[in-house]
């Protein structure tokens, strides 16, 4: 008590006087030691999912343990945390608990450090305790990945003691070639240079659900806990083995156990065993878990990482009913934007109050394990339509995100800068070992070679992909697989250094749809290789980006602006040599006559996180004198008029006229400018817009029947720039021509339905404009 009213008093003093320097001058008049608490300082870094250098910041005084305040937080303050952690300086901080929610005190607040102080002491901060914070606001630091040489870990309580950070499943059971995802196996955490187990005395469900939710599956099933008794079993018979199947071999009774946990507590919504409660074994682990065993899991996995064809797959979620939750704009599968159906529309979901909670359900719904990480502000690009829920609070427990509480969202709420999206845990299935890039400047680029010959024992071979059809689509994939995010470019010729000596060709034909995980998973020669030039020059590359754009039309401009024109051929010839007009007209008696022409405008956004940017540099530009203009693509956008089954009955086509950034958003500066000669692309929160009355921007319809049809726009249609979601790149309308006039109504993305709307889709439901010029 005498120790905590000098304290008390020493803050009254710091409240009344202002004396922030109290710890860091001289010894000050009253009695009692203000610098000898320092030596007793610990320090020790805590957190979900994170690496040995980062985590939430927990300091160590009074015998008690506590976290830091964020409130007035800096660089300089982190730069002194992490040499006490015995880090050189650090590259960060983190705010509003971004490492989770820590217990106990909250030790400090309003800390300002100047960055060259020994101690978090020497500081200038709020006094011991004193904070008008919650956990909700508690910091964490990023530390360079570098030690203090010679630097003791004595004042360090080591990570081991207190926290449980890798996990895995090891399988005990091995057949002649082990399969990947690993379903079922002993639960180990990592424990200095090894691995121990958990003692299973307790164990129930909700645990094994937590476990099989951060090895990426969705649900839990029974254990057959009297197999693993006998595989336990420290020296079993020949016979005991032969009696559990001849097929399997056993080899947990060779390895000595070493428990590590004990008296696990999990409520099964956590997301990382080390927000459970557990108890850790001290002293002599020989004796521990007399009762038990090691703690078993099995795990169901997700659709997608069942075995068979995706076909199949395909077909069993079909069965299943069409789900009414998706990902759209992450990189690889298990991350993106949530969005969510309702009344047959796809929207998305307001970051108000989003967490981890809410995020693993909408993981584990979609046949993922449970969440990494609830983004919030739009991190995996802006939707579009409506915004659907917003305060989404879900327990954890839920089967869908409809059965969350949540707020219905008012057009004020939220805008969708603000669309919440999620990282899910998915199986370790180690297909980034079967491909690698090489000779490139950076780890993001190079040329593709990928190993062939890996069942059964044989040694991994490397060769290379033939570069003749490689494009977009199938350097998608090649990025995905090694996790390095999106496709920039998909090289069919590449000019790399020869950095690893492959020179053999061993894969050729390959064609992706874009969304597959592996190289392996597309359609190729298989083994009868077909490739013109097999020279290393020509093997396929990519280049891979982190972000990328994402094009997207404006639907209901179209609509607004579509109308005909009768348009006189006199005034065509310009149109007619950029091949914009439909074949019939080069038989038309020139310059007499005219062509009837569907016109409309364009408004083309891009609502991605990296400029869409033409392929081709500007050196490749070609310059057409009938417009005075660079074409910087050769095609740009698809126009088409379709009948309801879908059979092309006329087209038009533009190309990039020039791509620049017409308007763009409030805060957002235009880049791109096509006078004298300027950079051409969209920026970021900018369109381009092709107003109705500029050359091409229509589709000759002089030879189309009265009729019911749809208009079909598609952007960027042979995929030659990257972009982060192909699907939204078609927008389509329904189309009523009586000979005369046009009614065109009902333009929507292509995605942005359901199914069963878009089925109806065809149907004419009645006029919604009427405009002839």
């Amino acid at each position: 008590m005498g120790h905590h009213s000098t304290w008390t008093w020493q803050e009254l003093l710091v409240l009344l006087g202002g004396l922030w320097l109290w710890g860091a001058s001289a010894q000050p008049t009253p009695p009692g030691p203000t610098r000898s608490p320092t030596p007793q300082l610990k320090f020790r870094l805590a957190g979900y999912p994170r690496k040995h250098n980062e985590g939430r910041i927990e300091v160590f005084y009074n015998d008690e343990w506590g976290t830091i305040c964020d409130d007035d937080f800096t660089l300089a303050n982190a730069h002194v945390l992490c040499r006490h952690l015995g880090f050189v300086a650090a590259t960060g901080w983190a705010h509003s608990a971004k490492y989770g929610k820590g217990v106990g005190r909250i030790w400090l607040d309003n800390v300002n450090c100047a960055g060259g102080e020994k101690s978090i002491g020497d500081c200038k901060h709020r006094g011991w305790g004193n904070s008008d914070c919650s956990h909700e606001e508690d910091a964490g630091v990023i530390c360079k990945d570098e030690r203090i040489p010679g630097f003791k870990d004595s004042n360090v309580i080591e990570t081991e003691q207190s926290h449980v950070e890798e996990v895995r499943l090891r399988p005990v059971v091995s057949g002649a070639r082990r399969r990947l995802p690993v379903t079922e196996g002993v639960v180990e955490v990592r424990y200095k240079d090894g691995w121990a187990q958990i003692c299973d005395e307790g164990w129930d469900t909700k645990n094994s659900r937590v476990i099989c939710g951060m090895m990426g599956f969705p649900a839990e099933k029974k254990v057959n806990r009297n197999f693993y008794k006998l595989a336990s079993k420290s020296q079993p018979k020949q016979k005991r083995r032969e009696d559990v199947g001849s097929r399997k071999r056993l080899f947990a009774e060779r390895q000595q156990l070493n428990y590590r946990l004990h008296s696990v507590s999990c409520t099964g919504t956590e997301v990382h065993l080390s927000m459970c409660t557990f108890q850790f074994y001290q002293g002599n682990t020989s004796t521990a878990c007399g009762a038990g065993m090691p703690a078993v899991v099995s795990c169901l996995p997700g659709p997608l990482f069942t075995s068979g064809s995706t076909h199949k797959k395909k077909q069993r979620q079909q069965q299943q009913g069409q789900l009414r939750i998706r990902l759209k704009g992450g990189a690889k599968a298990g991350e993106g934007r949530v969005e969510v159906l309702k009344s047959n529309e796809w929207g998305t979901v307001c970051d108000d109050r989003w967490n981890l909670l809410s995020a693993s359900v909408v993981c584990r719904e979609l046949g993922f394990g449970s969440a990494k990480e609830a983004l919030t502000g739009a991190r995996m690009g802006q939707g579009t339509g409506p915004i659907h829920l917003n305060e989404v609070q879900c327990l954890g427990t839920e089967k869908s995100l409809w059965s969350c509480p949540f707020k219905n969202i008012t057009q004020e709420d939220c805008k969708h800068t603000e669309d919440a999206a999620v990282r899910c845990n998915i199986p370790y299935m180690g297909y980034e070992n079967l491909i690698r890039l090489s000779g490139g400047r950076s780890r993001f680029e190079g040329r593709v070679e990928v190993a062939v010959g890996a069942g059964d024992g044989d040694e991994l071979r490397w060769g290379l992909v033939c570069g003749e059809g490689w494009g977009t689509l199938e350097a998608m994939v090649v990025c995905r697989q090694l996790g390095l995010g999106f496709a920039n470019h998909g090289l069919q010729e590449t000019w790399y250094w020869d950095a690893s000596n492959v020179t053999e060709m061993v894969l050729s034909g390959v064609k992706c749809a874009g969304h597959e995980m592996s190289l392996s998973h597309c359609q190729h020669h298989g083994s009868s290789l077909s490739c013109r030039n097999t020279g290393t020059r020509f093997a396929a590359g990519v280049i891979c980006s982190e972000t990328a754009s994402d094009l997207l039309l404006h639907a209901p401009l179209v609509q607004e602006t579509a109308y005909i024109e009768d348009r006189p051929l006199h005034m065509l010839y310009c149109a007619a040599e950029e091949n914009c007009l439909s074949s019939s007209a080069r038989l038309a008696n020139w310059p007499y006559g005219h062509r009837r022409l569907l016109r409309f405008s364009s408004q083309i956004h891009n609502n991605g996180r990296a400029d869409f940017r033409p392929k081709a540099g500007r050196h490749s530009w070609v310059w057409h004198e009938c417009h005075r203009h660079y074409h910087s693509m050769d095609i740009f956008t698809h126009y088409d008029i379709l009948t309801p089954n879908g059979t092309k009955v006329a087209e038009g086509h533009k190309a990039s006229f020039c791509l620049e950034d017409t308007e763009c958003e409030e805060d957002v500066a235009k880049r791109y400018e096509c006078a004298n000669f300027g950079e051409q692309g969209i920026t970021v929160g900018c369109w381009d817009l092709y107003r109705h009355d500029i050359d091409c921007q229509w589709i000759d319809i002089t030879d189309v029947k009265p009729g019911n049809y749809i208009l079909q726009v598609v952007i960027n249609p042979n995929f030659e720039v990257a972009e982060s979601d192909f699907t939204n790149n078609a927008m389509k309308c329904n189309c009523k021509y009586d000979g005369h006039r046009i009614w065109v109504h009902s333009c929507h993305i292509g995605d942005a339905l359901s199914e069963e709307a878009s089925k109806r889709f065809e149907q004419y439901p009645g006029q919604l404009n009427n405009q002839i010029s």
